[in-house]
């Protein structure tokens, strides 16, 4: 009923693993996610893989644990306790990294004994076929993204929102997606209603009920240098002048430069689970006032929880022209930031426009946090 968004089933991993283990690019992954050990031995280890679960526990986790050791300095979480064991949940994160966000959470719910999640996976990024073996073996399912046939557009959201509620309520299976497609460029997280009216279009009984019945909990990612920042910036700059039309390989190279770049302190904050208490206050309204209250309820869960690191403190002062939040980081701190900025240098258009640009990503966040927790100073 699925198979055309499903990931694969350990019946498919054999064939896959096999693919993995002849691709061109095997050897440079494998002396990446395991240096020191011979190309082959790797390689006779990824063909003898036959499940999901050995393809997750072999190769993902070792990879993850080399991203963490290679470009974060402190990797932390909080609120592990909001997940609750045997029980599939739907965790709706912000998204600041194309493959991070949800690949570092997987390591946190196995260091503390939890299952994996299934975690969607953009389309468009499902061109390769190392990618696409690697995805679909790791638990990933594709999400369509059609053009501007609306027709299309209600199917794949409609079929999408089947699937989800298949694998949380009927598999028991959790599900990890982002509270927007694509990632934030700009430093501010919110919640695309249209993605509550996706989870809703799947339920058979009121708007609370369909809601609480997918059991959300909200995720906060926190960097403290924020992934692909530079590009972010590029982006967003070109994007004042028109449409952005991506670059051939430009998602790849993205997903690269998040792995690589170096990414600090990153801390993740489980937050509470939006329950059908949380939700009855809304029983009673529209369905696009609804969908808007709880895109509201996901956004503050998410942004009162951010860990805010001194860069951002930095940026919010800078753009501000004052020194609000000058007790909460050193002139070490303020220096490591202006450092990074200067990486604009090298970049064609307006430099005060992309420094500009560059300070909000970080400085967004401050707002952001005060926002939702009702503070015009936040600490951190």
């Amino acid at each position: 009923m699925f198979d055309d968004i499903r990931p694969y089933r350990d019946s498919e991993i054999p064939a896959a693993m096999n693919r993995i283990a002849v691709h061109p690019l095997f050897q440079s992954l494998a002396s990446f996610v395991f240096p020191g050990r011979p190309v082959e031995e790797i390689r006779d280890m990824v063909r003898s893989i036959g499940s999901v679960r050995d393809f997750q526990f072999k190769v993902m986790y070792h990879l993850n644990r080399r991203i963490i050791e290679n470009s974060i300095t402190g990797f932390t979480c909080s609120g592990i306790e909001n997940i609750v064991p045997g029980r599939a949940h739907t965790f709706v994160s912000n998204h600041r990294d194309i493959m991070l966000d949800a690949a570092l959470l997987q390591n946190i719910l196995v260091d503390n004994g939890l299952d994996t999640t299934e975690i969607t996976f953009g389309a468009n990024l499902m061109q390769d076929s190392l990618v696409v073996d690697i995805g679909k073996s790791n638990k990933m399912f594709r999400v369509e993204r059609p053009g501007g046939n609306m027709r299309e557009f209600l199917r794949a959201s409609r079929h999408l929102s089947d699937y989800i509620r298949y694998t949380v309520a009927g598999r028991g299976q959790s599900v990890w997606i982002a509270q927007r497609n694509g990632r934030t460029k700009d430093g501010i997280d919110r919640t695309d209603q249209g993605i509550i009216n996706m989870f809703r279009a799947s339920g058979t009984g009121d708007k609370t009920g369909s809601i609480a019945g997918l059991n959300i909990v909200p995720i906060s990612v926190s960097y403290e240098w924020e992934p692909c920042d530079i590009l972010k910036t590029v982006e967003l700059y070109a994007r004042r002048s028109g449409p952005y039309i991506k670059k051939p390989g430009e998602d790849i190279e993205s997903i690269l430069t998040g792995i690589r770049q170096p990414k600090g302190r990153v801390h993740f904050s489980i937050c509470k689970p939006v329950t059908e208490h949380d939700l009855e206050m809304y029983r009673d309204l529209r369905p696009n006032d609804f969908n808007r209250q709880v895109a509201t309820l996901i956004d503050r869960r998410i942004c009162s929880s951010y860990r805010l690191y001194p860069g951002n403190w930095v940026a919010h002062d800078i753009l501000s022209g004052t020194g609000t939040f000058h007790t909460r980081y050193t002139e070490s701190d303020k220096a490591a930031l202006l450092r990074r900025m200067s990486l604009l240098d090298s970049c064609p258009g307006d430099a005060d426009v992309l420094r500009s640009i560059f300070l909000g990503i970080y400085a967004g966040p401050v707002d952001s946090a005060a926002k939702f927790s009702g503070n015009d100073e936040m600490d951190s």
